[in-house]
């Protein structure tokens, strides 16, 4: 096997890969193997008919596709290894000579990785985010929790208010006529939630269990059935039933019921101590986003329309894979959604761009500042890691190859170049906006 590469046009290349013609004869010979037992002939056993009658029979090039596929497979790795060419998208394949006897020609046509110019990224300027909590925050966070250990209690001395449940009965009519899919039994509508159509919550806000309701709305135009968009429908409602969240009381009880702590000062207090903890977690990745952009638009790169199409392959695979994981397929999310590929890939495309600007300027950044890992951080790493997986060390080194153990230190490489950014970045703080401006000087003047 032989290799050339033909550097083109905004790092782009070609790979001319030819193999022998006696690997071919190989090849080919291997898909006469795996083939012979579907391919039966008059006079011949299935399975035994030799391969020159098959050639004879439908022509030399039966075999040629699995036998190119083969050796593409095969050689296409080992003329990337021998280019030396560092290659960061899928390969175009065209075949250019596949001729009995003769050598077979295949080129590749790949993205090479961008070169970077760097620009500034000691000293980068990023806005101040303030992380103090106010007790508003606090006592939000509390009534989430309150919330959620809400009980349903059954009303009968008022009519149906904003938050409740009601429970049920309806029927939707269109022109007088009972349309499919309309109808329900005990169902149990929060109000408010804005889950049934137009005003319909709204229209049973008053009424008393027991009463009939007729309520009036419209289908939205872009109603997912075609049949009812656009159109004006009657539902015949009873209200079986009104439930109302009843809330528990804010006590040291409460403290007790939903945390490890038996006052609720002390719950208080590590409410808060979370909440700080959480948007200092935010403001550091805010931070971290604004330095790398404002270091990525300093920067020069050419990205090329291949490396970006790869990266966000690999995004939609990732997407597919955790839906899988939650029981949908692709299949189904795109029917649901009325999502195609094509429609995601478009979406997904500025994010991926930016992935690969952050990757190839921090990798820059590594290589500029002498960045390494060593053989012992990499240890301390997989330590870290065989601990959250409840595995021994030496067994998750085990399912490690090389080239896993490279993209670590390549990982680690990169998050070493973000701290030191990170470590020498300026804050400033935010303009203050007209409307916080107005509020200032109010206060100033009471």
């Amino acid at each position: 096997m032989s290799v050339q590469v033909e550097n083109l046009e905004k790092n782009m290349a070609k790979l001319t890969i030819e193999v022998s013609a006696e690997e071919l004869e190989k090849a080919i010979q291997a898909a006469y193997m795996k083939q012979k037992s579907q391919i039966s002939l008059p006079g011949f056993r299935k399975g035994k008919v030799p391969r020159h009658m098959i050639e004879k029979m439908y022509g030399a090039e039966i075999f040629f596709e699995d036998a190119a596929n083969m050796l593409i497979n095969q050689e296409y790795p080992k003329a990337v290894d021998e280019s030396g060419v560092d290659i960061v998208s899928r390969p175009t394949i065209d075949i250019t000579q596949l001729e009995k006897g003769k050598s077979f020609i295949f080129t590749a046509e790949v993205a090479v990785k961008p070169e970077v110019t760097l620009g500034k990224y000691m000293g980068v300027q990023v806005t101040k985010i303030d992380t103090s909590v106010t007790e508003e925050e606090v006592m939000a966070e509390i009534d989430r929790e309150r919330e959620s250990n809400a009980r349903m209690i059954t009303v009968e001395d008022r009519p149906v208010a904003d938050g409740d449940t009601a429970v049920i009965d309806f029927e939707g009519f269109v022109d007088g006529v009972a349309f499919e899919g309309g109808k329900g039994e005990n169902h149990s509508l929060v109000i408010g939630s804005h889950s049934f159509i137009d005003t319909f919550e709204e229209q049973l806000v008053g009424k008393n269990a027991g009463e009939e309701v007729e309520v009036n709305v419209t289908f939205p135009e872009e109603y997912h059935a075609a049949e009812l968009a656009g159109k004006p429908a009657v539902f015949k409602v009873k209200i079986n039933e009104i439930k109302a969240k009843e809330l528990p009381e804010l006590d040291d009880e409460f403290a007790q019921d939903v945390s490890e702590f038996d006052t609720l000062a002390e719950y208080k207090e590590s409410v808060e101590k979370k909440l700080v903890e959480r948007k200092e977690a935010d403001a550091k990745r805010t931070k971290e986003d604004e330095a790398i952009q404002k270091i990525i638009d300093k920067s020069k790169m050419e990205i090329p329309d291949a490396m970006v199409d790869t990266q966000t392959r690999s995004m939609v695979d990732d997407f597919a894979n955790r839906i899988a994981q939650q029981g949908l397929s692709m299949e189904q999310y795109m029917q649901f959604t009325g999502m195609t590929v094509e429609k995601m890939m478009e979406q997904m495309k500025p994010e991926a761009l930016k992935r690969i600007q952050s990757s190839l300027v921090l990798e820059a950044i590594a290589k500029e500042e002498n960045i390494e890992v060593s053989d012992e951080e990499v240890d301390e790493e997989l330590k870290k890691m065989a601990e959250m997986y409840g595995m021994e060390v030496e067994k998750l080194k085990e399912y490690m190859g090389d080239a896993e153990k490279d993209s670590m230190k390549k990982d680690m490489a990169i998050q070493k170049a973000v701290d030191l950014i990170m470590e020498n970045i300026k804050e400033r703080a935010k303009p203050k906006s007209k409307k916080e401006k107005e509020a200032e000087a109010a206060e100033a003047e009471k």
